[in-house]
């Protein structure tokens, strides 16, 4: 399989993170989208709840704006992003953060 692989990253805490791809092409994914779609366990469930019943309350993390605090490669397949409400156990493999960057039309702002 033919993974998309990254030739450069580059977070910015209060904005997000621009991926630069080996094809040439560019993606920029926003802070709040990375941490909605945290292919976490914990985060998938709670996509699911809120599907399930979108009068779920999502419970608060951090106060002040969310932010990504750090962002950790995994082998050669995937990074870990640690976001300012604690987050942090969802990883992000290539090809899943090629997909979300095609999921952002679909997001609510």
């Amino acid at each position: 399989m033919n993974e998309p692989t990254p030739k450069h990253l580059d977070l910015e805490r209060t904005r997000g993170l621009t991926i630069t791809w080996q094809d040439g092409s560019t993606d920029f994914l926003p802070v709040k989208h990375l941490r909605r779609m945290s292919p976490s366990a914990e985060a998938k469930t709670m996509r699911s709840e809120i599907e399930a019943n979108p009068l779920t309350v999502i419970p608060g993390g951090s106060s002040g704006p969310l932010t990504a605090e750090d962002l950790e490669l995994v082998g050669s397949y995937a990074v870990r992003i640690r976001f300012s409400d604690g987050h942090d156990t969802g990883l992000y493999t290539w090809s899943y953060l090629r997909s979300l960057a095609h999921t952002l039309d679909e997001e609510p702002s």
